[in-house]
């Protein structure tokens, strides 16, 4: 999903959006089944993107926006639609690998069948022959059964080893397919997805454990007024900036995502309140003090600031009232004045 698409479905002018998005599609004679909605929220949140051109293209042309048409808009444009396809095609070259190497393993099964009986009958024939010529044909027909083996036995070791490099391939590339899906493409952190199992497994382990864990979420402040001024181009720059700041710090086992639009989140498994506090002061104040310039023009874009709010996991907490703790706090600070950092467990023991 694009920064634009993004921003576009989180705040009041989304109800405006989902509206115009409805009556785009009657008027298309669309129906607003899940998936046609979600392209169409493309189509009308982000229209200058790929899938929006193309969806511009297709009504400019008067083609029909069939099921199908659906499907493949899908598969070609959005990453759930690409995952898809790439696991169906692992899957075909997988199945295509294993049946090669089934037939090659029935072949030399069949011929190390037929060298048994070859076996048995120079044995039966051994037993009655008298003379020098007779015992040499059945050594012969022996030597000719054994290199027929050795052959088939060579190319199944040949056939098993290539199907093997195939299988490794194909494992290192569905690796990276999985990696892709949960990567955010903009920011090349962790995307939303990935985020939400992460936490779930954090704080499984901190539960049975018994370990600290501590969630913060970070927002950019005023980054709206900030993308209309500039635009969403510089407004991308200035997300990626914020990233690779959130990226240097969120070393393993830390780990940052790009939580949705402007804002971020980062789990700390075993550490204490304070050195979280830390982290995240150091974090807001890099990002603070840097005068940044827009790289098309080098204009001075001044410098951006961020709101955080983090909370610490409590013995039986679950994943979703974490979030909502650290959301809380992420509020306060941005009630307060942004650009200054809140912590949850302070928030609880002034109350």
């Amino acid at each position: 999903m694009t920064a634009k698409v993004e921003t576009a479905l989180r705040g009041p002018q989304a109800y405006d959006l989902a509206r115009r998005i409805i009556e785009a599609m009657e008027s298309a004679n669309v129906w607003p089944s899940a998936l046609n909605f979600e392209l169409w929220t493309h189509y009308l949140a982000d229209p200058e993107s790929a899938l929006g051109k193309e969806i511009a293209r297709m009504l400019a042309a008067g083609e029909r926006f069939t099921e199908a048409t659906a499907d493949m808009l899908a598969a070609e444009y959005l990453p759930r639609g690409r995952l898809t396809e790439e696991i169906r095609d692992a899957g075909r070259v997988l199945d295509r690998e294993l049946s090669s190497v089934a037939a090659a393993i029935s072949k030399a099964h069949q011929s190390q069948s037929a060298y048994g009986k070859t076996l048995e009958g120079a044995a039966t024939s051994m037993e009655g022959a008298d003379d020098a010529p007779a015992l040499q044909t059945i050594v012969s027909s022996l030597t000719t059964a054994t290199r027929r083996v050795q052959r088939e036995n060579v190319t199944l070791e040949q056939k098993l080893e290539s199907s093997t490099k195939e299988v490794a391939k194909l494992r290192e590339h569905l690796e990276q397919v999985r990696r892709d899906a949960m990567t955010d493409a903009l920011t090349n952190l962790a995307n939303r997805k990935a985020f939400d199992d992460h936490l779930e497994a954090a704080c499984r382990q901190s539960e049975e454990m018994g370990t600290a864990l501590t969630l913060a979420v970070l927002d950019i402040d005023n980054f709206k007024a900030f993308n209309d001024t500039w635009g969403h181009q510089t407004g991308d720059q200035v997300l990626r900036y914020v990233a690779s700041v959130l990226g240097r710090v969120a070393k393993t086992p830390r780990i940052a995502a790009r939580y949705g639009g402007e804002e971020f989140a980062m789990i700390f498994p075993m550490e204490s309140m304070s050195q979280v506090e830390k982290a995240l002061e150091g974090i807001r104040r890099e990002i603070g003090t840097r005068a940044l310039r827009r790289r098309s023009t080098n204009d001075e874009l001044g410098t951006v600031t961020l709101s955080a709010g983090f909370a610490h996991r409590h013995v039986g907490e679950s994943a979703v009232n974490l979030l909502e703790r650290a959301d809380a706090a992420l509020y306060v600070s941005k009630r307060e004045g942004r650009d200054r950092v809140t912590s949850a467990e302070r928030l609880q023991t002034a109350a």
